[in-house]
């Protein structure tokens, strides 16, 4: 199944994808949340109510609603750094041992088609395409061979970078570099795990003005999905509707020569095999 959250007349609802049309699934059978977070807090039950919903719902053309992102109100937005061979090579930093674990702000989430915002305060803002797992069942201290049931769905994510930031302040900002209002463009669409099939076998891709600037596959993982879950879950509470992004392939621009950072006017796409393409234009922050 294939979701999206879209602004209703009340809020955000959920809405399923058929025949490349929308349907209100909570419309449709009220007992569907309308909220996708609470949806995937109802596991398997709820799915398949909302699964029954999308094939009885009427269609809503796509244009005559606003797409937010597919969770737009996570409580945690985890990252993973350095998490392809290639990408650590390129950036001078040893493979890892371990997952590098960062966070980013909520406040830096868009829907697909909104705009990458790039700060005053920031002259080296870098694009990274990845592929973003979405906690379905929440839970702590998860096993790795149970990791994958508490998988909700997947999508595509930007982890936009000032890298000034990241590499040049006194401190490192890791967090701030990363957290920027819109440095998280998150979407189109979420799919569930039964219909994308194996998520460590995905062509990723991320195109900047129609030029390919990174392209690998998810096979390349270091750390595979659910050792990041076990990884993660020992530390904190994993809730329905965080995200998990992946980590960044090769290409990003400031491992260029000469490195290439993002402009006002350009566009941005990420790509996933199954999962559909993000796009998003860049400006100026006002």
């Amino acid at each position: 199944m294939r979701l999206v959250s879209f602004q209703g007349p009340g809020g955000p609802r959920v809405g399923g994808v058929r025949d490349g049309q929308f349907v209100d699934l909570h419309a449709t059978d009220p007992a569907v949340p309308a909220s996708l977070k609470q949806l995937l807090a109802q596991g398997r039950p709820g799915l398949a109510r909302a699964q029954a919903a999308l094939q009885a719902g009427a269609l809503i053309a796509p244009q005559s609603v606003r797409l937010l992102a597919p969770v737009p109100d996570p409580e945690k937005i985890i990252c993973v750094g350095l998490n392809y061979a290639d990408h650590a090579a390129e950036t001078g930093s040893p493979i890892p041992s371990e997952p590098v674990i960062f966070n980013k702000f909520p406040t830096a989430l868009r829907a697909d088609g909104e705009p990458i915002e790039l700060p005053a305060l920031s002259q080296q803002v870098d694009f990274e395409a990845e592929l973003v797992v979405v906690i379905g069942t929440g839970g702590r201290n998860i096993p790795r061979a149970q990791a994958m049931h508490h998988v909700g769905g997947y999508t595509c994510g930007q982890d936009v970078s000032a890298r000034d930031w990241q590499k040049d302040k006194p401190q490192r900002q890791w967090l701030l570099g990363k957290s920027f209002d819109s440095f998280a463009p998150l979407g189109p669409v979420l799919v569930t795990p039964d219909e994308l099939g194996d998520p460590h076998q995905l062509d990723i891709c991320l195109r900047r003005n129609g030029q390919v600037m990174q392209q690998s596959n998810t096979r390349n993982l270091i750390f595979r999905i659910e050792h990041l879950i076990q990884y993660v879950s020992r530390v904190c509470t994993l809730k329905p509707g965080d995200l998990v992004f992946t980590g960044t392939p090769p290409g990003v621009g400031i491992g260029r020569k000469p490195p290439v950072f993002l402009q006002p006017g350009d566009r941005t796409e990420v790509e996933i095999a199954g999962i559909g393409t993000l796009s998003n234009p860049v400006v100026a922050a006002g």
